[in-house]
């Protein structure tokens, strides 16, 4: 399988939206919470490191 960037971003995204269903099935915090600062912090988080990653990965590649 080949990564492209739609593949590797929808891949973030389902980690993502996995972990905030996570959070609100298993009733930790309230749905409100969740929804308006955890998930806007995951989703951050989470392309930040994404961008680390692929230039990181053009940094050992070339």
């Amino acid at each position: 399988m080949e990564f492209s960037l739609p593949v590797a971003l929808g891949a973030v995204l389902g980690i993502v939206v996995l972990g905030v269903a996570g959070l609100v099935g298993g009733g930790m915090m309230g749905t409100g919470t969740v929804l308006t600062m955890v998930a806007p912090s995951m989703l951050v988080f989470g392309l930040l490191a994404f961008g680390i990653g692929v230039k990181h990965g053009e940094f050992r590649a070339a």
